[in-house]
């Protein structure tokens, strides 16, 4: 098994978590699956985990799609804290925004597609976010963040699809997850006080559906321009001349 570096990862996120967990596997199912059973069988005990592992069998993007990746292939982790802010609208894009900027900090080549992907500016998807909630007995709920970012662009993917390595040749997961864990732990600790009101302007800057027209999977929204996102995250759509929000579902850009 590779190198992870548990314990220096440890350290550097318990700066944000006291008494984090992290843990290194070489295979599982879902990552996510393992922590929020974890999280069930531990409840008002259970301490914020990160848990990693070079292969999942049975990782879960939306709307219970299967997404697998070779050793190597993808780095693909999860990330779990109890987090006491009531109101979550918006978390999957305060997650996009840290591991955009962990990834890309000169904001380049790297965009946010609403509600959880990480894409580049022509199109391709370079990973996904999965957020999932479990309540706690007598206690905040549970905030289980699954990610998958693609070190090598997948041969069989149904949509276009990019990999790091492209922009980076020879970086492996262990070092990606050394920079973008750190990230994403401080920023789940920030949405925790400020929610995605802290993360609105940044999300703005890497929003790749603005100005686009788009269709979705709401039949009463079927159609629009995207027009970026309001204070809780719904995605804002232009149709027949008045401004709709879209607050769930998928999003695809429309041919010119």
């Amino acid at each position: 098994m590779q190198d992870w570096r548990i314990g220096e990862l440890r350290t550097a996120l318990a700066t944000h978590w006291p008494g984090l967990v992290a843990e290194a596997l070489p295979e599982i199912g879902s990552t996510s699956t393992e922590l929020l059973q974890r999280a069930r069988e531990a409840g008002a005990a259970f301490a914020p985990c990160l848990l990693v592992a070079e292969r999942q069998t049975a990782g879960r993007g939306r709307l219970g799609r299967q997404w697998q990746s070779g050793v190597g292939d993808a780095l693909t982790f999860s990330l779990a804290v109890p987090l006491a802010r009531a109101n979550w609208s918006g978390l999957s894009l305060a997650v996009g925004v840290a591991l955009a900027e962990a990834v890309d900090p000169a904001n380049a080549w790297l965009r946010l597609k609403w509600p959880n992907d990480l894409w580049l500016a022509d199109g391709r998807k370079l990973g996904g976010i999965l957020v999932e909630g479990l309540p706690l007995p007598q206690g905040p709920r549970v905030a289980v963040v699954g990610v998958g970012l693609n070190l090598r662009a997948p041969a069989d993917s149904s949509l276009p699809a990019a990999g790091l390595t492209d922009f980076e040749p020879g970086l492996d997961a262990p070092a990606l997850l050394a920079r973008v864990a750190p990230a994403l732990a401080a920023a789940l600790r920030r949405f925790d006080t400020e929610g995605f009101s802290g993360f609105a302007a940044a999300f703005a800057t890497r929003d790749v559906l603005a100005g686009r027209p788009v269709r979705t999977t709401d039949p009463a929204l079927p159609a629009g321009l995207a027009d970026g996102v309001d204070s809780d995250g719904a995605l804002r759509l232009r149709c027949d001349g008045r401004l709709q929000r879209v607050v769930s579902g998928e999003v695809s850009v429309r041919p010119n």
